[in-house]
């Protein structure tokens, strides 16, 4: 059985496999891919929508337990990989 997440933008229960793992790096909010970088983690729909949600409740900061002051590296990957 995979292991289940629930999404920082919308609250939904999803795989695992279908998340994005966003860590703190330097005040930034950043995409772990491979899902391999240390340290505390949250997880994200690859989605416009969520990002945004997720921004507008400051749900980083909370999740990640730190001050999280640049979301662009997020918004810059989703645009890139949202229409494939």
């Amino acid at each position: 059985m995979e292991p289940v997440r629930t999404c920082l933008g919308c609250r939904q229960r999803a795989p695992r496999s279908s998340l994005l793992r966003i860590v703190a790096r330097d005040g930034r909010a950043v995409v772990d891919a491979a899902a391999r970088l240390p340290g505390r983690g949250a997880w994200l729909h690859p989605d416009r929508g969520c990002l945004d949600a997720a921004v507008r409740r400051k749900a980083f900061g909370r999740a990640l337990r730190t001050a999280i002051t640049d979301t662009t590296d997020l918004s810059e990957w989703t645009d890139r990989h949202m229409d494939k």
